[in-house]
């Protein structure tokens, strides 16, 4: 345990000062108070502080500006930083100027405690090397706790190569994330490259992370740089990583574990020069207990976590995150429309199942669609009713299928590039879909070719042709429907 020291506290609101100093006193604390830069000035002047505690806007100043200038001159005083600008951009920024923590407003007292010990014990943490960062910078929003949290942890994994796991449901913005700690990072000149586990065919995962040789496999006829090679110098994001099978797995953790590899096909070892960061949307210790993950994978992986809570967590960032992107589809030609209060309360209540990416997709449907410019209550009910009307229609798609035709075309244009623009591609793809439908129907149907095109909606001599045109055998069928 640290112990007491001599705090000096800045914000020019009175009562936070008293309630900061008193909670710090009880702690034991020797704790003075300044209400802005000049008596800052003043107080450190008269003695050097073991911990400065800071707010961010003060009448006359920025405490974050003034804190990257007294750190240069006091590198061993430990700055912890206040704000009620509760964005990315304050949370980096005070990590970038060398604070040692930065809390946002309202904080937990509890808090400020632990990181005044935690200071006093530890000593400031040095200057990340870092860009500056602007409001307009990572497009992550949202001022809850649950999305401070978030922030505070970029803030403090931009500067190094830690690896990352984000953790959330679908459409909360896993990527953003990603691309906000590459953005911030050292490696930000270097590439970002994605790779999507649940759209590539199992068999290719290795071939797509590590890249292939010619004539490693049937149709390779030239070496392809896989994404490690593609990322070299910058950031590789493993969107679901839970859905990569377990051999390239293994072969994953070689390359965590060794920070080598090599092609499929190949045998010269290449340095992996890449930062990590995976997602899922999967527990990924049920899916270790299960069998179905490698533990000590998980853990290489696990190193930073990052759990982005869902929408219905953070209620209150919804009619910002609308706003937002409201703003953005007006920036790109749609009409310019507002939500009244009535409607911002609606947005409040819904639950967003599908998350972010759910009220974006409504935000835009609005912009697009609505006459009025105010948008009231009753008219985000009905864009809310039309846009759920649509979600069956959309849900009752098989993920599994969407993800083999878009693996299919992942290994045409893998093996047979030039299928691409033949013009053949439509029929070629619906052809491989008809077959197993059709034959999965007829054998339904005890090969009663009547009753499968009933089921199906087709024509029974519709059915027969495609029968002949596909080359599925008939000799079991029985075409007039007896019984």
């Amino acid at each position: 345990m640290s112990h007491p020291g001599a705090v000096l506290v800045v914000d020019d609101d009175s009562t936070i000062r008293t309630v900061v100093a008193a909670a710090l006193r009880r702690d034991g604390h020797r704790v003075t108070t300044a209400a802005s830069l000049a008596e800052l000035r003043r107080e450190m002047r008269l003695a050097v502080p073991d911990v400065l505690v800071t707010d961010v806007v003060l009448p006359d100043g920025n405490g974050l500006d003034f804190v990257a200038t007294l750190i240069g001159e006091q590198p061993d005083l430990p700055v912890i930083v206040f704000s009620a600008q509760n964005t990315l951009a304050t949370a980096v920024r005070a990590t970038e100027v060398g604070a040692f923590d930065y809390l946002p407003k309202p904080f937990d007292l509890d808090l400020l405690s632990n990181a005044v010990r935690g200071a006093i014990a530890k000593g400031r943490r040095r200057p990340a090397d870092m860009p500056d960062i602007e409001e307009g910078g990572p497009s992550l929003i949202g001022r809850s706790p649950a999305m401070q949290e978030v922030y505070r942890v970029i803030a403090r994994v931009v500067s190094n190569d830690l690896t990352v796991l984000v953790s959330g449901e679908s459409g909360t913005g896993k990527e953003l994330v990603a691309k906000a700690i590459h953005d911030l990072g050292p490696r930000r000149r270097a590439p970002f490259v994605a790779l999507n586990m649940a759209a590539i065919p199992r068999e290719l995962i290795e071939a797509e992370l590590f890249g292939h040789e010619r004539g490693a496999f049937t149709g390779a006829a030239a070496r392809v740089a896989g994404k490690f090679e593609q990322a070299a110098g910058g950031t590789l994001f493993l969107d679901e990583i839970g859905d990569m099978p377990m051999d390239a797995q293994t072969r994953l953790l070689r390359v965590l574990q060794s920070g080598e590899f090599t092609t499929v096909g190949g045998a010269r070892t290449i340095k992996a020069d890449v930062r990590i960061v995976a997602a899922t949307n999967k527990d990924l210790s049920a899916l270790v207990s299960a069998g179905q993950f490698r533990e000590d994978l998980f853990y290489r992986l696990n190193v930073v976590p990052v759990a982005l809570p869902a929408l219905r967590e953070r209620r209150q960032d919804v009619p910002l995150l609308a706003r937002h992107f409201l703003d953005r589809a007006a920036e790109d030609g749609l009409p310019r429309k507002q939500l009244d209060a009535g409607a911002v309360a609606v947005l409040e209540n819904y639950d967003w199942p599908g998350n972010v990416r759910e009220l974006e997709n409504l935000m835009r449907r609005i912009a697009a669609l609505s006459r009025d410019e105010i948008i009231d209550a009753p008219a985000l009910r009905r864009a809310l009713g039309e846009a759920r009307a649509g979600t069956p229609a959309v849900a009752d798609r098989d993920p599994g299928i969407e993800a083999a035709v878009r693996a299919r075309l992942e290994r045409i244009a893998i093996e047979e590039p030039h299928a691409l623009d033949d013009g053949t591609l439509y029929d070629r793809i619906i052809g491989e879909v008809e077959r197993p439908l059709i034959e999965a129907m007829l054998q339904r149907h005890a090969q009663n070719q009547l009753r499968a095109a009933r089921a199906l909606g087709i024509n029974r001599n519709t059915l027969r042709k495609r029968l002949d045109t596909l080359g599925i055998d008939v000799a079991q069928s029985r075409p007039d429907g007896a019984e």
